[in-house]
């Protein structure tokens, strides 16, 4: 048994606007998008983005009813990720300028205690990608 490559799955409110996002601001092509789900990639990190917008739990009141679609809209920008890249400075500059990182990245790429270089930034919806490269 060998175990391969992990794709992550982030959940977003709107599966076109984040498609969109992750093509024109983070650099991804768009390899699938139907209603609800999209595969996008850039060279080889693959991430899926699948529609958390259930507003069934919306007005319930009574724990008697709890909240287990999976697609719940309150997901959405819950999630997180780590890509490995080579050129991680370079690619910190280009996301710069697309004004996507997260705040503690608006300084630079960081040099980490456990041996990584590395910077985070935020999808439309708020979820963590953290890009990084083994120091």
């Amino acid at each position: 048994m060998h175990l391969d490559q992990t794709i992550p799955a982030m959940p977003v409110k709107v599966a076109a606007a984040a498609v969109a996002f992750y093509r024109d601001r983070l650099g991804f092509d768009v390899l699938h998008h139907d209603d609800g789900f999209a595969v996008v990639r850039r060279d080889e990190a693959v991430v899926h983005l699948w529609e958390a917008s259930d507003e069934s739990w919306r007005g319930r009141e009574s724990s008697e009813w709890p909240v287990r679609s999976g697609a719940e809209s309150f997901i959405a920008g819950t999630a997180s990720c780590r890509i490995r890249v080579e050129g991680v400075d370079e690619l910190y500059v280009e996301l710069r300028q697309n004004d996507v990182l997260h705040p503690v990245s608006k300084d630079g790429v960081d040099d980490t205690d456990f041996g990584t270089r590395e910077f985070a930034a935020l999808d439309l919806d708020g979820n963590l990608l953290t890009y990084f490269r083994r120091s």
